[in-house]
């Protein structure tokens, strides 16, 4: 079977998609969900191509198939990521700028998501790591699903 757009998303859909049908699932990394076309295979063995066209990356519950028996949906495996709470708008600078150099794609969330706090999330690097600890940052290393993946940033000078 070959999927070209998507249905939806169960986060998003109240209509009760799961009800009464087959629900399997296609485990993907977060690296995976920037790809327009790529063979998967769901968590039952059923085999499915993606060629999807321009549009937004894939997330944590899109529905790709759905029929009156059947329902197949994307479930993203938790990054390993640190999730870094400057105490201030100076460190916050600091630490975004040093990583900005280094090319390292962070996203940014408020005290209304599910962190409850002001923070910048970016992928696990023990060199980052060692940078944080080094500058006394308060930070802690987690497996997230995160609900935009990150990019490899391009960079030419």
């Amino acid at each position: 079977m070959i999927i070209e757009k998507l249905v939806g998303n169960i986060h998003e859909e109240s209509s009760g998609l799961l009800e009464g049908r087959h629900h399997e699932k296609v485990v993907l990394p977060s690296s995976a969900l920037v790809k327009r076309i790529q063979r998967v295979t769901t968590d039952h063995g059923r085999e499915l191509g993606l060629r999807l066209t321009p549009g937004p990356d894939l997330r944590d519950g899109d529905v790709l198939y759905v029929s009156d028996e059947d329902l197949i949906t994307v479930s993203v495996l938790p990054t390993d990521v640190l999730v870094i709470a400057p105490k201030s708008i100076f460190e916050m600078g600091f630490i975004a700028h040093s990583l900005g150099n280094r090319h390292l794609q962070a996203q940014f969330f408020d005290t209304d998501s599910e962190y409850g706090a002001e923070v910048m999330v970016v992928q696990y690097d023990h060199t980052v790591e060692d940078f944080l600890k080094h500058h006394n940052a308060v930070y802690e290393r987690q497996e997230r699903v995160m609900p935009v993946p990150f990019r490899h940033a391009e960079h030419t000078h």
